[in-house]
């Protein structure tokens, strides 16, 4: 899940300054094995500097740096959105030696002036066109709350009575294509499908792109009410067979998919790409432990952070979602639990975080009785390296859901090699995703592709 997964190693923010260094300066970042390549352009505008940083592996570009220090050839930085601080020292005019933190994770990074040009993605599985699809542009309105949202929708030409899929994507903000690190899952899968006879429906969350609405301040509740009306509209439009309408959702899409489908009479299928099967509280607990466990942090320091978070779980499921003593209780509730040793700007971040309307919503959540309604076709798929939501654990929990429920048209799934967005991997830690040139499995998306032509 992408912002639960801001953790780590996704954005790692450095720069240089000094008065003489304008310009771009690029650092190698070593990581479990693998190199990321960090380009700082920096610029100096009086007696201040500011700087951004592209990570061009990661899909990253103009990130800004938020405080910069130098004096007497030091140079400290931090950036208080992900909770890192960097120390250096400019050696001489071509090069600053030093070393970047991020949650508790220490590293030595060396920037070195250069003028060639990032290194450019490389995104092999990105559709170009022309397509042999029909594409159009639509839009829809969530008239719970007067939402409009925009999408795309692709059509197999010169085809009736096809099944067509609802794309339903993770945690964080994304749009259509689900973007992430210069990949665009969505893009891929739903080329893939179309050029299969499949119609398939990507849209912007609300929010983002070219659909309205407010993000922030939305839950699972919120979202699930979006891809009702993406139903709704589907099956308004006459070139679509409203028999044959299915949702497939990736991560939280994946929870929100049998949300909407527990509504008799709503869709035909589900598919359900790394979607949580147990409660938030637990899912939370193990994609910690697991990731940490895989970036070798040290068995206790992963006991003591399971003791504390927990803890601060436990504390949200006995509260109500709209009571305002929630994140001031929570700052009191780790400065306790880390002895005062946790910087304020990290305690602050957290408790905002814990107490957000969605974070709270999802740590209560459990998809176990929602999928014991579930009485329609269900496929749930997993990759064997997925740290965010473990397919053993996971896939488990959903099946035990669809067996007490009933359900006996459902397939379950682990691939082996794969991780959270079903790349082949090593590790399935977030630093790869971006390192990767495979967007999506084609593996996956045959077996896919298979299973709804099959229903």
């Amino acid at each position: 899940m992408k912002n639960i997964l801001t953790s780590l190693f996704l954005l790692l923010l450095l720069t240089s300054v000094k008065a003489q260094v304008n310009g771009k300066w690029m650092g190698l970042l070593k990581i479990q094995g693998t190199e990321l390549e960090l380009y700082f352009n920096i610029l100096k505008k009086e007696n201040n500097y500011s700087a951004t940083l592209d990570v061009p592996k990661q899909g990253a570009q103009g990130i800004p740096v938020t405080a910069i220090q130098f004096q007497d050839s030091t140079l400290n930085i931090s950036v208080d959105a992900i909770g890192m601080t960097y120390f250096g020292i400019l050696q001489n005019d071509s090069l600053v030696k030093g070393e970047f933190k991020q949650m508790g994770t220490l590293l030595p990074l060396d920037l070195k002036r250069v003028t060639a040009k990032a290194t450019a993605l490389v995104r092999p599985q990105t559709p170009q066109p022309p397509f042999p699809y029909r594409e159009e542009n639509i839009k829809f309105k969530n008239t719970k709350d007067q939402t409009t949202l925009a999408g795309t929708l692709t059509l197999p030409r010169n085809a009736t009575n096809f099944p067509t899929v609802i794309l339903i994507s993770g945690s964080g903000p994304q749009n259509r294509n689900a973007e992430i690190f210069g990949h665009q899952p969505f893009l891929v899968i739903a080329d893939y499908l179309t050029r299969q006879g499949i119609g398939v429906l990507r849209f912007d969350d609300r929010g983002v792109g070219n659909s309205k609405g407010d993000f922030s301040g939305a839950t699972s509740l919120d979202f699930a009410e979006d891809v009702k009306a993406a139903v709704t509209y589907l099956k308004s439009r006459k070139d679509i067979a409203a028999d044959k309408i299915g949702l497939m959702g990736h991560s939280e899409g994946g929870m929100i998919a049998p949300m909407v489908a527990s509504t008799p009479n709503t869709v035909s299928f589900i598919i359900l790409l790394a979607g949580p099967g147990l409660p938030g509280k637990e899912l939370m607990l193990l994609q910690k432990a697991t990731i940490e466990k895989a970036s070798g942090v040290p068995d206790p320091m992963i006991e003591r952070g399971q003791v504390v978070m927990g803890g601060a779980y436990d504390w949200i499921l006995q509260t109500e979602n709209n009571d305002p003593t929630v994140r001031d209780s929570l700052i009191t509730y780790f400065r306790t639990s880390y002895n005062n040793l946790l910087p304020e700007d990290q305690l602050y971040r957290l408790a905002d975080q814990l107490s957000s309307p969605w974070m709270m919503n999802f740590i209560k959540h459990d998809p176990a009785p929602i999928l014991q309604k579930i009485q329609i076709p269900v496929l749930a798929l997993n990759g064997r390296k997925d740290l965010q939501v473990p397919a053993t654990e996971n896939l488990a929990a959903i099946e035990a859901a669809l067996n007490q429920g009933g359900n006996k048209v459902f397939s379950t799934r682990k691939f082996p090699n794969l991780n959270h967005l079903f790349q082949t991997c090593e590790t399935g830690l977030v630093s790869e995703y971006g390192i990767l040139e495979e967007t999506f499995s084609e593996e996956v998306l045959k077996e896919i592709t298979e299973w709804i032509q099959s229903q």
